[in-house]
């Protein structure tokens, strides 16, 4: 195969709304249990979810739950809008749908 394919191929594969760096972050950012736990009580809410409110769910330090939170908002998982003083936070579907669907192609 000529190089210069394999350079169209390359950039067009990296310029996927899925690329690898994305499924990496996201795949990392979801590889901790409490990011993962913090996911499940965000999307059990239906609705934004104010930070105050995660920490309390959790026997955690408020430090450890925004790192976890700045995780997932970094990997794009999480949507963050700021509200006064604080911030809420709500699951980004469509990104955790597009990562569903990546990786349904693993699915046989």
């Amino acid at each position: 195969m000529p190089l210069f394919s394999l350079k169209i191929d390359k950039f067009a594969f990296m310029n996927e709304p899925f690329d690898i760096k994305r499924i990496e972050r996201i795949s990392k950012a979801l590889g901790d249990p409490y990011r993962l736990k913090i996911m499940e009580v965000i999307t059990k809410e239906h609705d934004w979810m104010q930070c105050s409110t995660i920490v309390e769910r959790f026997d955690l330090a408020q430090s450890t739950v925004s790192h976890h939170l700045k995780q997932l908002v970094d990997a794009d998982l999480l949507l963050a809008e700021k509200d006064g003083r604080k911030c809420k936070y709500l699951v980004n579907k469509d990104v955790v749908n597009g990562y569903v669907k990546f990786l349904s192609k693993y699915n046989g």
